[in-house]
């Protein structure tokens, strides 16, 4: 592979993005989900606190945000911790939503 090749696929691959601007993407989205945690936190905290009862369809975004994010990364990269990661994501995105539906289930048949 000559050169001229090599500066084409990397180029075809970094699709005229540079690396500084791939940094700043990646870390943007690092502080996206740590925004979304925290806020998932104070709102799961409030809804205890003031209602008495829990909000499971808030950690499933949650978690559904985290297990998109390894699952792409985990196809991509096919490393076994993305692996892994994604699998524990997904499911804990499953039993959150399943926890919320079933709220909703049991708040609607008591009224």
């Amino acid at each position: 592979m000559n050169k001229e090749n090599i500066l084409a696929k990397s180029r075809n691959e970094n699709k005229d993005m540079d690396v500084y601007e791939k940094e700043v993407l990646k870390e943007a989205g690092n502080v996206g989900a740590i925004v979304a945690a925290v806020l998932c936190g104070i709102f799961f905290a409030i809804q205890i606190f003031l209602r008495k009862e829990t909000n499971w369809g808030l950690w499933a975004i949650f978690f559904s945000i985290q297990a998109a994010v390894f699952t792409v990364k985990a196809i991509r990269m096919k490393r076994k911790h993305e692996i892994v990661v994604s699998i524990i994501y997904i499911a804990a995105t499953l039993a959150m939503s399943a926890m919320y539906i079933y709220s909703l289930i049991v708040s609607s048949t008591i009224r």
